[in-house]
């Protein structure tokens, strides 16, 4: 009787197993048959431009001679979280210069869904960092008791522009925050610049920092979803900066900032580790995640791109490894950005591919969200008080009024624009190096694939759902998406 029971225990969970699988399945075949596809392409004016409406037919096991990306919506991985970039003191200080016709402009190309790319993540600075026109602190220096503390500074550029990103992005951007360092008192080397480290008789001090820059900033009506405990540890830069070993920032966060911020009512305020690059994340994580009181403060870790870049090789696997070894915390790409500006570079066209082999990459291995560095810099790849110049993904010449718009900024809205806050990532995978693709399942049931064709020839290539295909062509040097 027992075994009877068993079996049909077995088979009826097998039939409900097939049902889901078939249902889910149907989505994309019987329900789903038109596929409308974007392209943006290096030497055209196909710029996020639609290019094709497409049906499924028939498919059947592909050829080796054949190009395919093949999609199984069944197996899904990460929630989608968002797509941003960072409103740095550069940024608002150069939108300020704008026309109010080319700041509305600006905002929709950023925030709004229609009219633009829909960025839905937003970064902002803790004081200070490279792109301010000069060094700046909320107290007065020396004052541990943090008793002169004043956001005021922020109010005449930074505070008016994330308002109105908020604003036009539908009233929420997902906000968070990181320092660059701490004030030169607080410090071995007594200056904000090149390193030095966090005196441990004012890891309180700093940990009732965050504490008051959060409430500043949501009394402000900005509500902080998280915060970094220090942009690029390991770095010392010649700007603002502040180096933490692994033990360093496990113990700050175990013992200070984590209780602070519960303290305080903030510990809904996710803490993100590390915020630097992918080449020593592992370590990074093996440290601080090992430790069980340090863990449970932190949300998971933050990483950027600098370590090696050489055309189209990076560190990916790292975040991989990452993710492998702790899939319970979180991954959130926290800066990038092309550096070493040169105006002649404006459309070159490597920029944008950059960006889109490291946004496949990074959300294929398991990345939550992805944010961009400067939203925006003037034609000389500043302001930045110490001759640390980049691009960013638009521009704003201040002698003409006139914003330019890189391909990075295209190649970011083929997966800002399309993918949608809660999505779910689910198994895609190619049959050509020449490609690169991830995808997305959507709340609404649509989906969207973005493919990237790193070659110099126009591609033929099959998208394969289950028993169904579409047959798309890919211009050299272009990036699509695909939604259906």
């Amino acid at each position: 009787m027992r075994k009877n029971s068993l079996k049909v225990l077995c088979l009826l969970f097998s039939i409900t197993a097939l049902a889901q699988q078939q249902k889910t399945k149907k989505e994309f075949t019987t329900n789903g048959k038109k596929v409308t596809v974007y392209t943006t392409a290096e030497n055209s004016n196909l710029r996020l431009t639609a290019t094709d409406n497409l049906t499924f037919s028939a498919s059947k096991q592909p050829l080796e001679i054949e190009s395919s990306v093949f999609v199984e919506p069944a197996k899904k991985f990460q929630t989608f979280m968002g797509i941003g970039g960072a409103i740095t003191d550069a940024s608002a200080e150069i939108f300020a210069k704008l026309s109010k016709e080319k700041q509305t402009e600006f905002l929709n190309a950023y925030y709004d869904k229609q009219k633009g790319i829909g960025y839905s993540l937003l970064r902002t600075t803790i004081q200070s960092s490279d792109f301010s026109s000069g060094s700046y602190s909320y107290i007065e220096e020396g004052d541990k008791d943090l008793k002169t503390f004043s956001i005021d500074h922020d109010r005449q550029f930074r505070l008016p522009l994330i308002k109105q990103a908020i604003k036009t992005a539908g009233g929420k951007l997902l906000t968070y925050v990181a320092p660059w360092s701490p004030n030169a008192f607080m410090k071995s080397n007594k200056s904000v610049l090149k390193g030095g480290l966090l005196l441990p008789e004012y890891y309180q001090t700093w940990a009732n920092f965050y504490a008051k820059f959060i409430k500043a900033y949501e009394k402000e009506g900005i509500p902080i979803w998280g915060t970094s405990t220090q942009n690029e540890p390991m770095a010392v830069q010649t700007w603002e900066s502040c180096i933490y070993s692994a033990e360093d920032e496990r113990d700050f966060i175990k013992n200070f900032l984590g209780p602070t911020l519960k303290k305080e009512n903030l510990g809904n305020v996710k803490i993100i580790a590390w915020d630097h690059n992918r080449d020593l994340m592992n370590y990074r994580a093996n440290v601080i995640y090992s430790d069980p009181e340090a863990s449970k403060y932190v949300w998971g870790m933050g990483f950027h791109w600098y370590e090696n870049w050489s055309g189209g090789a990076s560190m990916f696997d790292n975040v991989a490894k990452v993710n492998e070894a702790y899939p319970d915390k979180g991954l959130l790409f926290t800066e990038g950005c092309v550096e070493k500006f040169d105006a002649k570079k404006y459309q070159f066209w490597g920029n944008g591919e950059r960006y889109g082999i490291s946004m496949i990459n990074d959300f294929n291995n398991g990345t939550a969200g992805w944010t961009d560095w400067n939203i925006l810099l003037d034609q000389n790849g500043g302001p930045n008080h110490v001759g640390n110049f980049c691009f960013a993904p638009i521009h704003a010449d201040t002698t003409t009024g006139e914003l330019i718009y890189t391909p990075s900024y295209y190649y970011i809205g083929h997966f800002s624009k399309f993918i949608h806050l809660n999505a779910k990532r689910v198994s895609t995978a190619v049959s050509r190096s020449a490609l690169l693709s991830t995808s997305f399942l959507n709340t609404d049931g649509t989906m969207a694939t973005i493919v990237m064709n790193q070659s110099d020839k126009e591609l033929v290539y099959n998208l394969i759902i289950g028993a169904e295909k579409t047959v798309v062509k890919i211009p050299a040097h272009a990036i699509q998406t695909l939604v259906y």
